[in-house]
């Protein structure tokens, strides 16, 4: 009798323990535009090199973090055209830009929640006062 009923609870919890644990929440997704301005005047007199020049995306790498900010989350990869797209766990997050203490450009870190199955817009402005 001690066995079965042993038996018994033993099930019961493990199938309580998947009915509570369930599956994780699902994921959310955060997307966006960074935008490089003011860029170089080098050259605009020559409209078709200017038309070429993409902007240095490569050159700032972006990062998501916790919401207080110690823990890298993941890193983000900017398309040629700067969009970019993520999908993280529910959760509040910063947007930054990698080695933004150490840089010269105006760069201003985004705060922002994902939640499950929604979509969510984060654009990122980089000032590199540089004309």
């Amino acid at each position: 009798m001690f066995y079965r009923n042993l038996i018994h609870g033993c099930a019961f919890l493990a199938l309580a323990t998947n009915l509570f644990a369930g599956n994780p929440a699902p994921q959310g997704v955060v997307e966006g535009h960074m935008k490089i301005f003011p860029l170089s005047d080098v050259n605009l007199a020559d409209d078709a090199t200017a038309a070429k020049a993409e902007p240095p995306y490569s050159e700032y790498p972006l990062i998501i973090r916790s919401r207080e900010g110690k823990k890298e989350i993941t890193q983000v990869t900017v398309n040629r055209d700067g969009n970019y797209r993520v999908e993280l766990p529910p959760g509040d997050y910063i947007l930054d830009v990698q080695g933004s203490e150490s840089r010269s450009a105006r760069i201003k870190p985004r705060p922002f929640t994902v939640v499950s199955n929604h979509t969510v817009r984060v654009d990122m402005d980089i000032d590199t006062g540089i004309r």
